[in-house]
């Protein structure tokens, strides 16, 4: 399958006067940022006028260009008409902060002031203010192209929602989280401004980027539909990193190579009025202006791809210096997900794309076998954990087909209706008891039912549904597959900014039942390493593994949780793929491996790559039983643990 260079570049390439942008999304881990890197210097190097903007909480702008951009726009070294941000979603908030409460100053006394400044306290504004910084990138006159590179599609989806939200929300008037909406009749003009370009084809390309498997082009496919209803046509999708056909000389990988070419075919025909690109695996990570511009040439010039097949590594496997047997230990990673007294909570995140949910589910399937009592719920908005069990997954536990084994997911609409429910419910009974005649009942629970109608309800909604599963009885483990990593901190910091939020007498207060000591419990729980267990998987490669090194700090720095586990997924087998690429890639992977094991103080799981994704319960338990530790504690709780 070759590319359609033509199409691609008329996708990217600007035909207007004024900016055009390029937004490119996906699963995690499929390429995004590389695909947008090389799309930004393809541009530059053509002449536009190029910024590149990463809206991913875990962003590696930084890491691709090998230079420091961070939170101010950046001039990307050796490549004119470049410049990059990689939006700080903390400083972001500052910033809207600062900005919001500013003109005030000599409007109102200290008391309204003192007001408006808890009002900014709401972690609904580190929502808003990235989103303000992505407004403000789409009228950005000194520029020919803005391309952005977003975070993982679920949260990407609910980035392009926003403008509505806000502008509805905004409409209503008087006091809103993210500050008094008369103060914000500009920001009303930028949302709609903003949903009038993400609608406009002639302005706006929206590129998907997917590996060649199944489970991603099936996320596409969710993702285009969910554009589609939000008035924004997708016109682009890349396939990134198929095996190159000369170096699959054995049948493990000449079978991977077929059910690729097959998923290639499968996205022609289905996206056949969208322009199609694909580029080859290489032997090492593509980072550097070489690697990018090859890329970019690829996908935009019609070049062929340089692979390089031959060049063999200085240290072959055979001299390789990383000990495998001493990277993992079995007892230690089985008491890592073993309760001890009471219900264990284990959670599995990292980089998207990395197989947290097949490790989440095959984890979960293991210790079912082993007879605890286990539910893995689902905290990703781009959940397919029915993909993998090949079951229905509701918003409600219920059993995937293994004894001992619930599943669920957190859907976000049904736990934004319990939660406008239960918060209702609890004013009117409030109200009920206080049986004041000076208060209008009425009006002051219609004041509520309007702040439920914000956009920061559904993040409280998500929050209590996550926050539930703390409360489920009958379960011995609860494994939590988490969304991509900088969400996951998002979520996790949640309980410790609304507990903090409510203390401080603002609007939500008296809306929402006394949640504190609820939220103390559940952030004791989290950082109790007797009650959970969080474990980062990644695959032994440096963005990964430095998404989840930084992650792990900020975990144990924001939230005092510590890193307990690391999963080292898609570990090339070693019986196949005897040539020089695969020896590079090996060479790469057990650097990577060593750096792990120095840079993380905990046990380590090694899950090796599978000729096909492990679907069905079946093949679950074959995949556990590849990965040590999870063989352990099946054997050895099939021995002692009588079933809940």
């Amino acid at each position: 399958m070759t590319s359609k260079p033509t199409d691609a570049r008329t996708v990217v390439e600007p035909t207007n006067d004024g900016t055009e942008f390029v937004f490119f999304s996906g699963k995690g881990g499929v390429g995004k940022s590389t695909v947008s890197c090389a799309t930004a210097t393809w541009l530059a190097d053509n002449g536009y006028d190029t910024l590149l903007v990463t809206t991913d909480p875990a962003p590696n702008l930084s890491d691709i260009f090998d230079q420091n951009i961070g939170h101010e726009v950046t001039a990307i070294d050796e490549v004119e008409n470049l410049a990059a941000i990689e939006i700080d979603p903390d400083a972001a908030a500052e910033e809207y902060r600062q900005e919001t409460i500013e003109p005030m100053r000599q409007l109102l006394d200290d008391e309204q002031l003192e007001t408006v400044e808890e009002q900014l306290n709401s972690p609904c504004v580190e929502e808003i203010a990235a989103f303000d910084n992505f407004v403000d990138f789409m009228d950005s006159p000194e520029y020919d192209v803005v391309v952005f590179d977003t975070a993982p599609t679920g949260h990407t989806i609910r980035l392009m929602e926003l403008p509505s939200d806000w502008n509805a929300e905004l409409e209503k008037g008087g006091s809103t989280c993210i500050g008094p909406a008369a103060s914000m009749e500009d920001k009303k003009a930028d949302y709609e401004r903003a949903i009038d370009t993400l609608q406009d084809a002639d302005r706006t390309s929206f590129a998907f980027v997917g590996k060649p498997e199944a489970s991603s082009i099936d996320e596409i496919e969710r993702s285009a539909a969910d554009l589609a209803d939000l008035g924004i046509e997708s016109q682009m999708l890349v396939v990134n990193g198929y095996l190159p056909e000369s170096v699959c000389e054995d049948p493990f990988f000449r079978g991977k190579r077929t059910d690729e070419q097959s998923v290639i075919d499968r996205v022609a025909s289905t996206f056949d009025e969208q322009a199609l690109a694909t580029y080859p695996l290489q032997p090492g990570e593509i980072t550097g202006l070489d690697l990018l511009s090859n890329v970019g040439g690829v996908l935009y010039d019609g070049e062929d791809a340089t692979v390089d097949v031959e060049t063999v590594p200085d240290a072959t496997t055979d001299e390789r210096s990383v000990d495998f047997d001493s990277l993992t230990d079995p007892d230690a990673v089985a008491e890592q997900l073993r309760p001890v007294d009471g219900t264990r909570y284990l959670f599995f995140t990292g980089k998207g794309g990395v197989g947290k949910s097949t490790v989440a589910s095959t984890t979960a399937t293991a210790l079912a076998e082993g007879g605890y009592e286990t539910l893995v719920v689902t905290t990703d908005p781009a959940a397919h954990l029915e993909d993998i069990f090949e079951e229905s997954v509701g918003h409600d536990p219920t059993s995937v087909g293994q004894e001992n084994l619930d599943a669920a997911r957190i859907d976000q609409e049904e736990a934004l209706e319990e939660y406008r429910t239960h918060v209702l419910d609890h004013v009117t009974e409030m109200y009920e008891e206080k049986d004041d005649s000076a208060i209008d009942v009425d009006a002051a629970i219609q004041n509520v039912e309007e702040e439920l109608e914000s956009p920061c309800a559904e993040e409280m909604a998500a929050l209590e549904k996550f926050v539930s599963y703390f409360d489920e009885d009958g379960y011995d483990v609860v494994v939590f597959d988490t969304a991509p990593t900088g969400h996951t901190l998002r979520l996790l910091e949640l309980p410790s900014d609304w507990k903090g939020f409510m203390d401080l007498g603002s609007l939500t207060k008296g809306a929402a039942p006394e949640k504190g000591d609820k939220y103390d419990d559940v952030i004791e729980t989290m950082q109790n390493p007797d009650k959970s267990t969080f474990a980062f998987v990644m695959y032994p490669e440096y963005t990964p593994m430095m998404e989840a090194y930084r992650a792990a700090e900020d975990l144990r720095d924001q939230v005092g949780i510590e890193t307990s586990l690391v999963v080292a997924n898609y570990l090339l087998p070693q019986e196949y793929g005897d040539n020089a690429f695969f020896e590079n890639r090996r060479a790469q992977q057990e650097r990577y491996l060593d750096e792990i094991s120095d840079r993380f103080d905990a046990p380590t799981m090694l899950a090796p790559l599978r000729r096909d994704e492990p679907v069905g319960l079946d093949e679950l338990r074959s995949f556990g039983a590849e990965i040590a530790g999870l063989s352990s504690v099946r054997e050895e709780t099939q021995e002692e643990v009588t079933p809940s």
